[in-house]
């Protein structure tokens, strides 16, 4: 019985390589059969058709490889003009309100945020914030997002009466290793920074000009005594 069996599946195969009969499928176990094998057998040809397509593109300079973004975010790098001091604050300030630890603060998040603040803000208001430094366009603030804020405020950026301007100016951030004693809040902090910088700046002048008086009068005093000594010659 096996040998008869054996000998008729040979002699099928040998029918189908001689092109005298088609082959037939048969349906495995657990396979996918009629209409749903034929759809798979097409999306999978489609995929391949694709691939294939896009190579030959490539292959004759059409096109560019497309390569995963390898860029890796560094605040310290990027925002130069803050402290390591001051992102970290800034880093605090915004995992306090990312309440879902995704590392974004999303629209409720914000709203809480501002609300914590004594700032609360209107639904397109808040909206409004997050569309004025949104670069990705996810309607949510990353951290990057978040310290453009900072950025956009130190450099007059943002408009007095502004959500954003409210979130830096009522956010305190500790800019004590700038060497500014008692600022609260970041707007302070800047003011004073200048100040200090300008009286810096004013105490080397003096200390220049006196230098410079000293070193004339200096002068003067050895012009005397040469003209002295040649009076006794």
């Amino acid at each position: 019985m096996a040998t008869d069996e054996l000998s008729s599946k040979l002699s099928r195969r040998l029918q189908i390589e001689e092109g005298s009969e088609d082959p037939v499928a048969v349906d495995a176990p657990g396979q996918h059969t009629g209409s749903e094998e034929k759809a798979n057998t097409a999306n999978a040809n489609s995929e391949l058709g694709a691939k294939l397509l896009r190579r030959e593109e490539l292959n004759e300079g059409i096109g560019e490889h497309s390569l995963p973004s390898m860029k890796v975010f560094n605040p310290y790098t990027e925002f130069k003009e803050f402290s390591r001091k001051q992102i970290k604050d800034m880093e605090t300030l915004f995992k306090t309100y990312d309440a879902g630890k995704d590392n974004y603060i999303d629209l409720m998040e914000l709203k809480l945020m501002m609300e914590k603040l004594g700032a609360p803000q209107t639904h397109i208001g808040l909206k409004n914030m997050i569309k004025e430094v949104d670069e990705d366009l996810d309607n949510k603030l990353s951290f990057r997002e978040f310290l453009l804020i900072f950025r956009k405020a130190a450099a007059g950026e943002l408009a007095e009466d502004s959500g954003l301007c409210a979130l830096a100016r009522l956010s305190e951030i500790d800019v004590s290793t700038e060497g500014v004693k008692g600022a609260k809040t970041f707007f302070e902090a800047k003011v004073k920074a200048i100040n200090e910088s300008n009286r810096f700046e004013s105490e080397i002048r003096q200390e220049q000009e006196a230098k410079k008086k000293q070193a004339e009068e200096q002068k003067q005093r050895r012009a005397a005594f040469k003209e002295l000594q040649s009076a006794f010659k």
